[in-house]
C-alpha cells in the first residue's frame, strides 16, 4: 500500500503544480475556500464512514475510508508537507 499512497500523493502534488482545468484535485487547490473546502470534505467523509461502519457495510467502509485518505493527502500537500511526515508519525506509533 505504501506505493499506492506514494503514487497518489505524487499525482496530488502534480495537480497542485499544473492545475489542470478538468481535475477535481486541482479545483481543491484553486477553490475560493481553499483549505476550508478540504476540511469540510474531511468532516463529511468522516461522517459517512461512521454511518457505513454502523451499517456494517464493508464495501462502503472501504470507499469512505479511501475518500478520507485522499482528502487527508490533499491537506498535507496544501500545508506543504510530505507523505514522509505522515509515515514518520505512523512509524513512531508502532
Amino acid at each position: 500500500m505504501d506505493d499506492t499512497l506514494d503514487e497518489l500523493f505524487a499525482v496530488i502534488e502534480d495537480r497542485k503544480e499544473t492545475l489542470p482545468e478538468d481535475s477535481y484535485t486541482a479545483s481543491l487547490f484553486t477553490h475560493d475556500k481553499g483549505e476550508n473546502a478540504v476540511l469540510e470534505k474531511l468532516g463529511e467523509e468522516t461522517t459517512e464512514l461512521i454511518l457505513a461502519a454502523k451499517d456494517d457495510d464493508d464495501e462502503e467502509i472501504a470507499y469512505e475510508a479511501a475518500d478520507i485518505v485522499y482528502h487527508l493527502l490533499v491537506l498535507l500537500s496544501m500545508k506543504d508537507m510530505e507523505i514522509e511526515d505522515l509515515e514518520t508519525e505512523l512509524e513512531a506509533r508502532r
